[in-house]
């Protein structure tokens, strides 16, 4: 849209009017116009609505419907449309799901409604956070001529409006784009971060950082030691921090003016930095294609890894991280696992210079390189970091795991799965902590920490397959304390621990210790247990131990009643 058509639509719908037109090409997202007409094209957008058919049907009027998991031709899909022509909504965004865009066409046009199909593979967390950007974007369109996502040209932008030499950051500190206009003083610090493009220190753990995302608006940092002093303003869209803009302090008599232009620019900030995100999402598709054939495939692995320009010499480690939702399948899981995904990609290009990473149902796996003299603790200190950032995309604990060091590019699959092994197991073990919103920690660690119980893992596994666990003395035991309400299993597992004490197991039992020699008679008399054998209390205990262990690796995380 050029400025004479910009400002002719101003002219007749209001100043400050965002059209359906205006919000398309903001978000430059592949959107496909199933049924473009001058009559809705031209409607009124004020706000976006992501729409859940459980709930209570809300005000539409005005606002973009983004349709998350229906499919055209089901009770539901007829039902939004019908909902949203008659609430007034400027728009529905679905995607085809399988059919064909003149049945989208019919369908919109039978309900006059504006219908925007996206492509299959959109992300719905990027696609909500662009539409809310581009409300308020179209309507503070202040920044022309820049290419959206072009973050070096933006901040020479921001950088003449406000007087000041800009620097645009991520939240993990990275340098995104800074100004280069000439004659703009500059300080020290300045000087090396653009040259290093990267924050001298974590913002994460920075007091000025702290404060300008805790800020609504652009905040004046008074000058310190280390440089002179600034203008900030935290980016966000759709409620997601993208990051923040720095300015040089352009003076007393100016800063107030260069506050009001960064307020002014928010909006297009947030366009500009998720465009400039999503401007790297074929790379991360590409990228996320060789991991997948990599840890799944040994037959193209070799393939995938040239492709990669992966080193295996020093050795590489597979890393499974996710997010112990309760609800693994709701919108806000999606999302949350979407942006752990950004997050250990930013992390890993900052420590490793390169990110090797991909989301994998709700999992994100990621290639560690051994670095160092002690690789495994360099590994463990950075999925703790991960970790540490995790409370800024979830209120659920972040769990990560380390498979174990894979020295050929054959050995991956075996790290992915000692790597997905280790993180069943850390959430079997926060299952009861999520279902009850208690004790609510992030989990990482490497696979070795937990390679016993892993391994006795693997041995219930083999008596399964076999057939050994189908009709031992333990199965008679579960059998005859099902039918008859008896406490035999516990009896003989607290034998087991215990050694045989008669005192210990009265203990953990709770009964008297005459009651816990007749249990004991009991299993022998009834059941023939000989516990006196060594080799029969082995089976007995691994039998126990892999059972309680399966039975831990097997727990959901479901909500509390």
């Amino acid at each position: 849209m050029d400025s004479q058509e910009r400002d002719r639509t101003a002219s007749e719908h209001g100043a400050g009017t965002v059209r359906l037109a205006d919000c398309i090409q903001f978000m430059q997202a592949d959107l496909v116009h199933a049924n473009p007409t001058p009559e809705n094209l031209a409607h009124e957008v004020t706000d976006v609505l992501m729409y859940d058919p459980l709930d209570e049907w809300t005000n539409a009027d005005n606002r973009i419907i983004l349709a998350v998991g229906f499919a055209y031709g089901s009770a539901d899909f007829d039902q939004l449309l019908h909902r949203a022509a008659n609430s007034n909504a400027a728009a529905v965004i679905v995607k085809a799901h399988g059919a064909h865009i003149e049945q989208l066409r019919d369908a919109a046009v039978r309900h006059e409604l504006a219908v925007l199909v996206a492509p299959g593979n959109a992300d719905w967390t990027r696609l909500v956070a662009l539409a809310r950007a581009s409300v308020v974007g179209a309507a503070a369109d202040s920044v022309s001529g820049v290419r959206l996502g072009d973050l070096y040209a933006f901040a020479n932008a921001v950088a003449s409006m406000t007087d000041g030499a800009a620097s645009i950051v991520d939240p993990l500190g990275r340098i995104l784009g800074y100004s280069t206009l000439p004659g703009q003083p500059i300080d020290e610090l300045r000087r090396v971060t653009t040259l290093a493009l990267q924050e001298s220190g974590a913002p994460a753990f920075d007091a000025d950082f702290k404060a300008v995302y805790a800020a609504a608006e652009a905040l004046y940092i008074p000058s310190t030691k280390e440089g002179v002093a600034r203008l900030a303003l935290a980016v966000r869209a759709g409620g997601e921090l993208l990051g923040s803009i720095w300015i040089i302090d352009p003076g007393e008599g100016r800063h107030q003016a260069a506050l009001e232009a960064l307020n002014r620019m928010a909006p297009l900030a947030g366009l500009h930095m998720l465009h400039a995100r999503s401007a790297s999402d074929f790379g991360e598709r590409r990228n996320g294609d060789l991991i997948r054939t990599l840890i799944d495939d040994p037959e193209h692995a070799s393939f995938a890894a040239a492709q990669l320009g992966l080193d295996i010499n020093q050795g590489l480690a597979v890393v499974a991280l996710t997010i112990a939702q309760p609800e693994s399948g709701s919108l806000d899981a999606v999302r949350e696992i979407h942006r752990l995904l950004h997050l250990v990609t930013t992390v890993c290009n900052v420590r490793f210079t390169t990110s090797h990473s991909a989301l994998i149902g709700s999992v994100v796996y990621a290639l560690f390189p051994c670095q160092g003299d002690e690789p495994r603790a360099t590994q463990r200190r950075i999925v703790q970091e991960i970790a540490a950032y995790g409370h800024s995309i979830s209120s659920h604990p972040l769990v990560a795991a380390v498979g174990s060091v894979a020295r050929r590019i054959q050995d991956l699959p075996e790290s992915r799965e000692s790597a997905s092994k280790t993180l069943q197991y850390l959430l079997g073990q926060l299952a009861p902590a999520v279902r009850g919103r208690a004790g609510l920690t992030s989990a990482v660690a490497l696979f070795e920490d937990h390679q016993i119980p892993l391994g006795l893992l693997q041995v219930g596994e083999f008596m399964q397959e076999r057939g050994l666990a189908e009709s031992d003395q333990l199965a008679a035991l579960h059998a005859h304390d099902a039918e008859n309400q008896t406490d035999y299993v516990e009896t003989l597992r607290a034998y087991l621990a215990s050694n045989g004490s008669i005192s210990a197991m009265a203990g953990t039992l709770n009964v008297h210790n005459n009651t816990v020699r007749y249990r004991v008679a009991q299993l022998s008399n009834i059941f023939g247990l000989d516990l006196d054998d060594p080799q029969k209390r082995l089976w007995l205990w691994l039998r126990l131990a892999t059972e309680d262990l399966g039975m831990q690796m097997n727990r959901q995380a479901r909500p509390g009643k």
